[in-house]
């Protein structure tokens, strides 16, 4: 018996130190799938804690050797990783020919925890959150999952530039450049009245049941997304793509895409608190200047005039505090102006040569 049970152990030993089976080998993901990073418990901030938390991600490229060409790249507001996939590759915003690119399921998107997938947290139960947390689990993403000591650059559009923002400040030596795009490192009065509105729409449904719902909120979320999208561009925007008689139709299709249950909604309420909280100086009780100036990181500021979404004047104000460039996207498309004009072949360069970075401005070649 002594002798069986020394085979036992001696196959077991070969099993796990030479990995013959495929039972116990660590399967490679596919390139651009669904991964996802287990925390246990997750304090945030506040001192609260998410229980059993898990942020999604998805990566493109080869991480080298000296782990030195990382991106990171989280979701904007609602936004999913998958929804990334679409701006790396060969020829693309980022060449992942070059760049080992880490798109990231910012908290609170109903891919990582949420208040729509929650066991024990669910719904209004799920604890408020900010974009530091949503930093601090990306950072323990990337050095805790990857080893990674070192970022070659973070960027990101809406809440993803707000993101990037927060990474800069927060963690000044650990990124090399930094790409906000139409994001801010402060919520202004404005951006706090708009997101306060579709709160308010969304809870106004009588669905909502103050946070117990008892369906699915079918006039709470349409409005939330009327007012949304009378946001996102600019008034001419409307005006020029969406006809009088046009408009029984577009306002259908607002409608009809943004019904929802309650899960949605928290998502949604969730997300926006986090943004109305934004105020990256006051986290240091410093001036926006003096926030700037924590920064080591390269920053790239890209900006549109005309956004009703995020006042891009907190953004502007931080890269005029330290000397950074900022492009600004002329175009009615607003918020939306990223989609309008072409960042690729500029945001390119800055990654290859920081150096080529300059204060700019790129105009829709749609305008009229």
């Amino acid at each position: 018996m002594k002798a069986k049970k020394r085979i036992v152990v001696c196959l077991l030993f070969v099993l796990l130190t030479c990995g013959i089976t495929p039972m116990l080998q660590k399967a490679e993901a596919a390139e651009g799938a669904q991964q996802f990073a287990e925390f246990g418990d997750f304090k945030l901030r506040n001192g609260e804690v998410i229980h059993e938390f898990r942020l999604g991600y998805r990566t493109l490229g080869t991480l080298n050797a000296e782990k030195s060409n990382a991106i990171l790249w989280p979701t904007w507001l609602g936004g999913k990783s998958e929804d990334l996939l679409r701006y790396g590759g060969p020829g693309n915003v980022v060449e992942t020919g070059n760049y080992f690119v880490i798109f990231v399921d910012a908290i609170g998107d109903g891919v990582s925890s949420s208040p729509s997938n929650s066991a024990k947290q669910p719904l209004m139960k799920f604890p408020k959150f900010t974009i530091r947390d949503m930093v601090e689990a990306e950072y323990r993403l990337v050095t805790e999952v990857f080893h990674i000591a070192h970022l070659h650059a973070v960027m990101g559009i809406s809440m993803g530039g707000m993101q990037a923002f927060e990474w800069v400040v927060a963690h000044p030596e650990f990124v090399d450049l930094g790409i906000p795009i139409a994001g801010s490192p402060q919520s202004t009065s404005y951006d706090k009245l708009f997101w306060t509105a579709q709160i308010d729409a969304i809870e106004l449904d009588p669905a909502w049941n103050h946070g117990h719902p008892t369906g699915p909120l079918n006039r709470g979320l349409p409005l939330s997304e009327e007012i949304g999208s009378m946001n996102s561009t600019s008034p001419d925007y409307r005006v020029q793509h969406t006809s009088p008689g046009e408009f029984d139709t577009f306002l259908t299709e607002i409608r009809e895409g943004a019904k929802g249950d309650g899960g949605t909604a928290s998502n949604q309420i969730r997300q926006r608190e986090a943004i109305m909280s934004l105020d990256v100086a006051g986290e240091f009780a410093v001036t926006l200047a003096e926030a700037a100036k924590r920064v080591h990181a390269k920053l790239l500021v890209v900006v549109s005039p005309e956004d009703h979404t995020v006042n891009p004047t907190p953004a502007m104000e931080f890269a005029a505090a330290i000397g950074a460039p900022v492009v600004k996207l002329e175009s009615p498309c607003g918020h939306q102006s990223p989609s309008c004009v072409s960042l690729g072949p500029m945001v390119a360069r800055f990654l290859a040569d920081p150096s080529t970075g300059r204060s700019e401005t790129l105009r829709d070649p749609h305008k009229q």
